[in-house]
């Protein structure tokens, strides 16, 4: 069983090829690709911008407390950033980083995204177990969902569903967008904690990130195909469609990579070993990279609090 995990490893090649230091305070949530080709990294109270192949800083966007994701609008120039710790939405134009106003949403705005088939950008507010749908063109909050639960995480199938990851419910809430409405619950126990999650548009596969567990559901009918296990602390999930391969970024300090072989069958293919705490991840498709945030921590932290980043230690790792 050994040999066959490593002669899978040695196949693909994935490791960790660079690192990128981000200078500043640290304290993460997600990664984003823009699309001008940068990255932008969440950083407490601010968004770091960096080149993608050489990790220059290219900008600094600041006055995002407590940011946790970065969303954009390609046609309209503009993108988005979730503040968890003011309830609000900062809109910047992409060409400048400029800001250019804030929106108030639920309480604590976690991940956000652009809805393609409503032309909306939608953030999930964890402290107000709801999402919020902004109008990017008037930049409006036009809508609020209730979903019943703490939303961490959602994905479109782009035909007016919406699959948010209930992180305390142990399930996935289908949104219609349409009618702004939980149309279904989907159980996803005994997994526990849902964070990310990712689709497949053409088997209509969702991939749910829980705890030591990816759960694949059929997008159709809610029905569990089956259950693989993954590192601990899995915060984040990528889908690469060419390739049709999974990957879970685990808090543990590794990187399962899953294939989808079909619909039905999946293998998994390694765990590449990246950094504890790197716990989320973005993709290129285009050059098969992943980005994943990670720092160094104090050791001994007091119980129940957050252990304290050593300084200089925030940093972007590069997996090929």
């Amino acid at each position: 069983m050994l040999l066959a995990h490593t002669s899978l490893l040695a196949q693909h090649h994935f490791q960790v090829s660079q690192s990128f230091p981000v200078y500043s305070m640290g304290g993460w949530d997600y990664i984003a690709l823009g699309p001008d080709g940068n990255l932008y990294v969440s950083n407490r109270s601010q968004v770091n911008i960096i080149n993608k192949e050489t990790g220059d800083s290219v900008g600094v966007i600041t006055h995002t407390i407590g940011v946790h994701g970065i969303a954009f609008v390609m046609k309209l120039g503009k993108g988005y950033i979730s503040n968890g710790g003011t309830d609000n939405v900062t809109v910047f134009n992409i060409a400048t980083h400029k800001e250019l106003r804030k929106i108030e949403t639920g309480k604590d705005p976690d991940a956000i995204f652009y809805e393609p088939y409503s032309g909306k950008i939608v953030t999930c507010n964890g402290h107000s177990n709801s999402l919020s749908i902004i109008d990017p063109v008037g930049d409006k909050v036009v809508a609020t969902i209730a979903v019943g639960g703490k939303p961490e995480t959602a994905v479109s199938d782009g035909k007016g569903r919406i699959y948010v990851n209930l992180e305390d419910k142990s399930e996935i809430a289908v949104v219609d967008i349409k009618n702004s409405s939980v149309v279904a619950r989907w159980p996803l126990a005994p997994a526990e904690g849902p964070t990310g999650l990712a689709f497949d548009k053409n088997t209509k596969r969702l991939f749910s990130g829980c705890e030591k567990e990816l759960v694949v559901l059929d997008a159709q009918s809610g029905k569990v195909v089956t259950r693989i296990p993954i590192g601990a602390g899995c915060d984040g999930v990528a889908f690469d469609d060419r390739s049709k391969e999974i990957f879970a970024a685990n808090g543990v300090g590794t990187l399962t990579v899953v294939k989808e072989k079909h619909a039905n069958d999946f293998v998994v293919q390694g765990n590449i070993p990246t950094q504890k705490s790197a716990r989320t991840v973005a993709l290129d498709a285009s050059t098969r990279s992943l980005y994943l945030p990670a720092a160094t921590f104090e050791p001994n932290a007091k119980h129940g609090k957050r252990p304290t980043i050593k300084p200089d230690s925030f940093k972007i790792l590069v997996v090929r």
